[in-house]
């Protein structure tokens, strides 16, 4: 079974020389960065260089790697800084609009503002899964279809979302991280991340209706 122990192992292997360790850490978190870029960014190209921009980081790097945290911690930190980066050249960044958990992409004015404890819940919400449904033959063609269509609405939905309460999405169902690793990666802290994912999986149930997971349905 992979665990965050292995990818320490391959990234120090890889510091060494190990260029095969390299390879399997590649393959093994290709798909959710480059997934965690292209939902934020909306636009493949830059999706593309944020992604090659990580792992050039990672590559220049591996001799000062020290595995304080899990590895995807790590990556997912220099994840953020590229992309605070990419949008602060262009005269934008990630702000906060209100207390409120709205948030939107705009120009630099003022820093987050800490937002309020609520409760936290999560459902079945990654577009991995919802895309592996609808690729499943067994149900049948008509089944098949309407997987299809579900992973769209859940594309569409997550498009809708504030930025900040989708990264903090992205990071908790895809990245599979926890409330303090998600603070880490975006500088934050944890009632912070609760509070972003609560306002993004109330939004997600709203836009959704009855196709969202029964667990979240129920939770907020």
């Amino acid at each position: 079974m992979v665990g965050p122990a292995d990818d320490a192992l391959l990234m120090t292997r890889y510091a060494t020389g190990d260029v095969a360790s390299f390879e399997a850490l590649y393959a093994r978190h290709k798909g959710p960065l480059y997934r965690y870029f292209a939902r934020q960014c909306g636009n493949a190209d830059t999706a593309d260089e944020l992604f090659q921009d990580v792992w050039l980081r990672i590559i220049k790097a591996r001799e000062r790697y020290e595995p304080k945290a899990r590895f995807t911690t790590y990556m997912y930190q220099i994840a953020h800084n590229c992309l605070v980066d990419h949008f602060r050249k262009s005269g934008r960044a990630l702000t906060s609009a209100s207390d409120t958990g709205q948030y939107r992409v705009e120009e630099i004015r003022k820093p987050i503002a800490e937002e309020p404890d609520p409760a936290f819940a999560s459902g079945r919400w990654s577009l991995v899964e919802w895309e592996s449904d609808a690729a499943d033959p067994a149900p049948g063609p008509e089944a098949a279809l309407s997987g299809a269509q579900r992973a769209e609405r859940l594309r569409s939905a997550l498009d809708t979302l504030p930025m900040e309460q989708r990264e903090a999405f992205l990071l908790h169902e895809e990245a599979e991280m926890g409330l303090a690793e998600i603070a880490t990666v975006t500088g934050t802290n944890a009632e912070t991340v609760k509070s972003r994912l609560r306002y993004a999986l109330k939004k997600l149930r709203t836009e959704l209706g009855d196709i969202a997971p029964a667990a979240a349905r129920g939770a907020l």
